[in-house]
């Protein structure tokens, strides 16, 4: 008896002692792995690498820094691209210095995949991509067209159709991939819709119709929206009626109302005519000015114009963005996602900002040709810093839509 109970008494220290050593076991893999990060091959964001070594920690892909990069950027040439712009082809109109070509954008916490434009035909077959918005945002087109265009070796595999009209469409044959550039500066229906005469004195929009632009989306696979600089004023005429009669009623609405109510027109159209399960809705936040120097630092009265560098205090924010419109387009995506569409702020603002030198300036097409003694003696009048130059910043714009739409990264 008494060497029956000496025998439990082993065989139950045995089970303390293995208990013992299995805890201490789970104790140290905890702090092992809280110090040294999970093992790499699971340290991923939905395809983007993550770099922090944090696996708590989201990528956000709009926080980082630009990284001069002349060996992989830029992402094609300019004097290859026949669908380039003259408003954003630089070096063409005598811009010598080139160093804006060669900045890529690093994430602090991740990294952007490298554009892969065989990827993004190969995404698009059968589909439509579809621009939609203003001067901006078709600068952000002819990116696109740019980077796609130039892995399609056969040139009659492609063409552009432009009639004149709001729309102008990119298509790959072999692909049967069709990427859309649509105008419309305020979404809504406007007095400024003309794609060639929209340069008016007096700004009316009708802020309830969106229909005349909205059917010319329909049933696109992706659409890219965008539309700020044109709402840049106090006030805004808005109409209630049609622009072919004379009964409509004018008013004046404070600025940032109004645009909220397009967008809120905007929403409400996409809730009823789009199938989420179907197209993927994208919108591209502010994208800054650069037109007084003073704001980083340089002399009073000049712009962009001679600027080869770019601004590198972090966090840097000039007055050509308006954080009230911001605010205002993240709480109408944010009331569109809680019913039951999600349409991606794509956040360009802030990488853009530190971009001052990245403009065209006077090195584009001048559709008013200054006068020359103008010209010389003060060529900040006669610059653009509100465009961006080509192979440029909107590249960048372009690769944050790619991790987006191929490596379905999500925020």
């Amino acid at each position: 008896m008494a060497k029956r109970q000496l025998l439990m008494l082993g065989i139950r220290a045995s089970f303390h002692t293995i208990a013992a050593v299995l805890v201490a076991g789970v104790i140290f893999t905890a702090v092992f792995l809280s110090r040294n990060g999970v093992p790499k091959e699971y340290n991923q964001s939905h395809g983007v690498s993550d770099r922090g070594g944090d696996s708590g920690r989201e990528c956000n892909l709009f926080e980082g820094k630009w990284v001069f990069d002349n060996e992989s950027y830029p992402l094609y040439k300019e004097e290859d691209c026949k669908f380039m712009s003259d408003q954003l082809a630089c070096e063409k109109f005598g811009r010598k210095d080139l160093s804006y070509k060669f900045w890529r954008w690093q994430p602090h916490t991740c990294d952007l995949p490298r554009f892969n434009g065989t990827k993004l035909l190969e995404r698009l077959r059968n589909k439509r991509m579809v621009y939609v918005g203003d001067s901006l945002n078709r600068g952000q087109w002819v990116s696109m067209v740019c980077m796609v265009s130039s892995v399609i070796t056969n040139p009659n595999a492609m063409y552009m159709h432009n009639n004149g009209s709001n729309l102008i469409t990119f298509k790959s044959l072999e692909y049967n991939a069709t990427i859309d550039f649509y105008w419309a500066p305020l979404l809504v229906e406007s007095n400024s819709d003309d794609p060639t005469n929209h340069r008016l004195p007096d700004r009316i929009v009708r802020i309830q119709s969106i229909e005349r632009h909205a059917r010319h989306w329909t049933e696109s696979d992706i659409i890219v929206f965008n539309s700020y600089l044109w709402w840049r004023m106090p006030h805004i005429k808005s109409l209630w009626g049609s622009f072919e009669k004379l009964d409509g009623i004018y008013k004046e609405v404070e600025m940032v109302r109004v645009y909220e109510m397009a967008l809120q027109t905007l929403s409400q159209w996409l809730e009823v005519h789009v199938n989420p399960n179907l197209t993927k809705l994208f919108f591209m936040s502010m994208s800054p000015t650069h037109e007084r120097a003073e704001e980083w630092g340089g002399k009073l009265r000049e712009n962009c114009y001679g600027e080869t560098s770019k601004i590198d205090k972090e966090g840097y924010t000039g007055k050509g963005s308006d954080p009230k419109m911001m605010r205002v387009l993240e709480n109408v995506l944010d009331g569109l996602k809680s019913r039951g569409l999600n349409m991606q702020m794509i956040n360009i603002t802030q990488l853009s900002e530190y971009r001052k030198e990245g403009h065209p300036s006077i090195y584009r097409k001048q559709w008013e040709v200054p006068s020359k003694e103008n010209e010389i003696v003060n060529p900040n009048s006669n610059s653009d810093c509100i465009h961006w130059c080509l192979p440029g910043v909107p590249d960048v714009w372009n690769e944050l839509l790619y991790a987006y739409i191929v490596d379905n990264h999500s925020s």
